[in-house]
């Protein structure tokens, strides 16, 4: 049993913000193929969402991550890759190091972009942040 392909999974994200900018990497796996998206991932057994978080960013990204701040949840049904995540949302721009492809088996590509000139296409995940970062 899978979560999110065999039962709703319950996943985090978090934006992280340098100087106006955001940080987001392209996906290699499903959901969303291609996308652009902010880190993240699962939550597991027992792990609190927001430590989830950030063990999800430093893994993605050989940043450290500080204070992060709870901003939402969001709910993701994928049709076309039959996946259904219930995610808490959390931002930070508190960091320390420099962002790395960290794993280039899951991520293709990174950057820092401006608000106002995000990549396309953007994640579902993404889109559903970006109101709680303007």
């Amino acid at each position: 049993m899978k979560p999110g392909i065999d039962f709703p999974g319950v996943g985090v994200g978090l934006a992280i913000l340098k100087d106006g900018k955001l940080l987001l990497y392209k996906r290699m796996r499903p959901p969303e193929v291609g996308y652009w998206n902010i880190v993240g991932g699962k939550v597991d057994v027992l792990e609190r969402s927001d430590i989830a978080a950030k063990r999800e960013a430093e893994e993605e990204t050989g940043l450290s991550i500080g204070n992060i701040e709870f901003v939402s949840v969001t709910e993701q049904i994928v049709e076309a890759d039959r996946q259904h995540w219930v995610s808490l949302l959390y931002k930070t721009d508190d960091i320390t190091g420099e962002a790395q492809l960290t794993e280039p088996d899951k991520l293709s590509d990174f950057g820092w972009f401006a608000l106002d000139d995000l990549p396309e296409p953007l994640s579902a995940f993404t889109k559903a942040i970006l109101p709680f970062l303007r």
